[in-house]
């Protein structure tokens, strides 16, 4: 885009035009969902569109489902665009997480997506979390609210994993940013990786730590996922070297938040941030290391009723394994 010279106005907007879109995924080739992905579980409750580009997952009363990626990758830029269920959804958890659990089952790396449903009239919630090694002791969740209903339309949610940086992105904006430190050591995610996309019932902890469940007269409740991003470097399934080389890299992956994207980063987790475990002191009686202590954050999250992250429990559901061998605008918040 060129800026002409019509005005500070245009100048600005032609500034701020360039800085959004830089590193913004768009640019990024789309794959159909057979070209990255298998099915995982759930039989027929997965069912790919016309398209061959969409895909519906389901949890009804026989069991939920789920899909997986092709290939392992260690780092890259992962996204999906998902739309929610909508209405009563409480229990109903909805993954989109990156894990290797089936390769390293004491010692895997996680890095999540999890959407958390509602009682009706409420919105779908998000939380995050990073691992690694087995780590699972120091969970490190976070968790928001939104700034639109999930359910009504889709919505990109995107990864950014480095061998320095991890970012969580919703349409483009980056909701949380964790950096490696040397006092992490091995809980930060090192080892390949492969993307998975689940629906489940989290009964027992999801809502309000069990106090609502899944409704199943409102079943089935559908997932609709699509714009599938699979751009990193792929692995081999058996010697796990890395089979890529810069020629793969792509000017339109981000690589890290810019000043504008920071703004509105630090505005999302101000308006939107419920829960941190840097400031769980249930959990912790010394955080985490790497945690960085806001006093004000600490107090607005203090009101937060903790029972509404589930009492600190682990929970497992999302991982169903099995063995193998092998475009979103910026907003204003």
């Amino acid at each position: 885009m060129k800026c002409s010279h019509l005005g500070l106005l245009l100048l600005v907007y032609c500034f701020l035009h360039v800085v959004l879109t830089s590193g913004s995924p768009r640019n990024l080739p789309i794959m159909a969902f057979d070209e990255g992905y298998s099915h995982l579980f759930g039989d027929d409750n997965l069912v790919v569109l016309g398209d061959g580009k969409s895909v519906h997952l389901s949890l009804d009363e026989r069991t939920g489902s789920g899909f997986v990626s092709q290939d392992i990758y260690l780092h890259g830029f992962f996204s999906a665009s998902i739309k929610l269920p909508a209405e009563y959804t409480a229990g109903v958890v909805v993954a989109f997480y990156m894990s290797n659990g089936d390769m390293f089952e004491k010692n895997h790396d996680e890095i999540d997506f999890e959407f958390l449903g509602n009682i009706r009239g409420k919105y779908w919630r998000i939380q995050t979390n990073v691992y690694g090694n087995g780590s699972t002791s120091i969970g490190r969740e976070e968790r928001y609210n939104l700034w639109f209903d999930p359910s009504e339309d889709f919505h990109q949610y995107s990864v950014l994993w480095t061998d320095t940086q991890i970012i969580f992105y919703v349409d483009n904006v980056p909701i949380r940013e964790l950096k490696r430190t040397e006092s992490m050591g091995g809980d930060f995610p090192s080892k390949p990786m492969t993307l998975y996309a689940t629906i489940w019932d989290g009964s027992d902890w999801a809502t309000n730590g069990g106090k609502y469940r899944v409704n199943y007269k409102y079943a089935p409740y559908i997932a609709e996922f699509s714009d599938f991003v699979l751009h990193g470097c792929s692995v081999d399934p058996i010697n796990h070297l890395a089979k890529c080389d810069k020629a793969q890299r792509s000017e339109a992956i981000p690589t890290g938040v810019t000043p504008v994207q920071r703004i509105k980063m630090e505005s999302f987790r101000k308006k939107h941030m419920t829960y941190s475990y840097c400031y769980d002191r249930v959990r912790y009686k010394v955080h985490p290391p790497e945690c960085v202590i806001n006093p004000q954050e600490a107090e607005r999250l203090r009101v937060f009723d903790p029972v509404t992250f589930g009492n600190g429990r682990r929970h497992h559901g999302k991982r169903h394994h099995r063995s193998r061998t092998s475009q979103a605008e910026a907003i204003s918040i």
